[in-house]
């Protein structure tokens, strides 16, 4: 089998997309399927190869900006078709083809792969794009829907209604869909009106690490004050929910001594007022290497992720991974990752006709109970271990996805 899995160069491959195409690569490279990896949009001046650990990777570049003298619409559809061109002249072997797509605006692509190869087509859904625009918010996704039969005079019900019909196109030219959860996959059925044997659930996967165990070396190492540590990772970004993690910070520090550490980049300035009076119990620590936020992971006595949209989040199942109780919203995907009492707590998500929230009070609430209650924080994050080793080691994702190919 030939399996070649596209990636772009986009935000998305900086973050989820980028680690899941990494995962699957890895799991999948001592497997008897040739793997390819196509780059669109690379920043390579010209078509590249390179091999790795008998992976093949294939650059192609960015149209020159000084050529785009049509909308962007038919520009994407020209570069995608130019793709499928040179992809027809390179690839040698085209029996078993098998083509992995990874990006919602991808859907010319997949028409052309289709009309130019014998080949089945496969998408991962790792995001949703009116997720985006709405905050996951999938009552107010379902009365735009329902309102697109009578009007579009608003911008934001145009925009949501156009989204979703490319999304439709896209997931009906595929052969197979990958969903991430399973919230996703009824979201699937129930609204794209996609039919339920064309989908399946697959978790992400990841490399374990095995947790440090010195936490006080480390604390000596980053200077961390001998107080519980409460742990957010992750983009500064409104869907992440910082605003409510740092109020409820707030709140727990009138009656319980901590520190909270962020690690991540993003609009610090943002959140700078959720930490008037509260700065000394504050750390940023900015984008940081995998070896110290696996560092800071290890130390961290509780983890907070209050986010509108999920799928499935790397940042949960390195919390996982660490042995770390998290408190996690309701939201999307991220709600079945955690087993409320048993590997950490949730937190609602509220939604309403206009927006969504969590209530930082409540969220307070649960951090002060596990930073108070050792016993129940070590059982929970015993069994948070036991959850990613279980279901999101690379492991279990080898042999779902080596199961899913074949089955094609």
């Amino acid at each position: 089998m030939n399996v070649y899995i596209f990636n772009e160069n986009s935000r998305g491959s900086i973050f989820g997309i980028g680690t899941y195409i990494r995962e699957l690569t890895a799991a999948l490279c001592h497997s008897h399927i040739n793997i390819c990896v196509v780059y669109l949009r690379s920043d390579k001046t010209q078509i590249e190869v390179e091999e790795t650990d008998s992976i093949r990777h294939w650059y192609f570049p960015t149209p020159m900006p000084e050529e785009r003298t049509i909308s962007y619409e038919k520009q994407n559809e020209l570069y995608y078709h130019n793709i499928v061109y040179l992809l027809q002249l390179h690839i040698e072997d085209q029996k078993n083809l098998v083509f992995h797509l990874n990006y919602n605006q991808s859907g010319k692509l997949a028409e052309s792969l289709k009309k130019a190869f014998d080949c089945s087509l496969v998408f991962t859904i790792h995001y949703l794009d009116w997720c985006f625009g709405l905050s996951g918010n999938v009552t107010r996704f379902r009365q735009i829907l329902v309102a697109q039969e009578t009007t579009q005079n608003d911008h934001i019900k145009k925009s949501i209604g156009e989204s979703y019909r490319k999304e439709k196109d896209l997931f009906e030219v595929v052969d197979r869909i990958i969903c991430l959860s399973g919230n996703t996959q009824q979201i699937l059925q129930d609204d794209y009106q996609i039919k339920p044997e064309k989908t399946t659930v697959i978790y992400n996967g990841l490399t374990d690490s095995n947790p440090a165990t010195d936490q006080p070396a480390l604390r000596r190492k980053y200077h961390i004050p001998d107080v519980p540590i409460v742990f957010f990772a992750g983009r500064l970004d409104d869907i992440k929910g910082l605003t409510y993690a740092l109020q409820a910070f707030k709140i727990v520090l009138e009656t319980q001594q901590c520190h909270i550490i962020i690690a991540g980049n993003g609009s610090f300035d943002n959140y700078m007022k959720e930490c008037e009076d509260i700065w000394m119990h504050v750390t940023w620590t900015g984008l940081i290497g995998k070896d110290k936020l696996y560092d800071l992971y290890s130390i961290a006595d509780i983890g907070v992720m209050p986010s509108l949209h999920e799928q499935c989040s790397y940042v949960a199942i390195e919390m996982m991974m660490h042995g770390v109780p998290l408190i996690a919203s309701t939201s999307t995907g991220l709600c079945e990752m955690i087993e409320e009492g048993v590997t950490g707590l949730h937190i609602p998500v509220v939604e309403h006709p206009d927006k969504v929230e969590i209530d930082s009070s409540l969220l307070a609430e649960k951090m002060l109970y596990l930073l108070q209650y050792p016993e129940e924080r070590k059982r929970m994050g015993t069994n948070a271990r036991k959850r990613y080793e279980r279901l999101y080691s690379s492991e279990v994702m080898r042999e779902k996805m080596n199961n899913f190919y074949q089955s094609l």
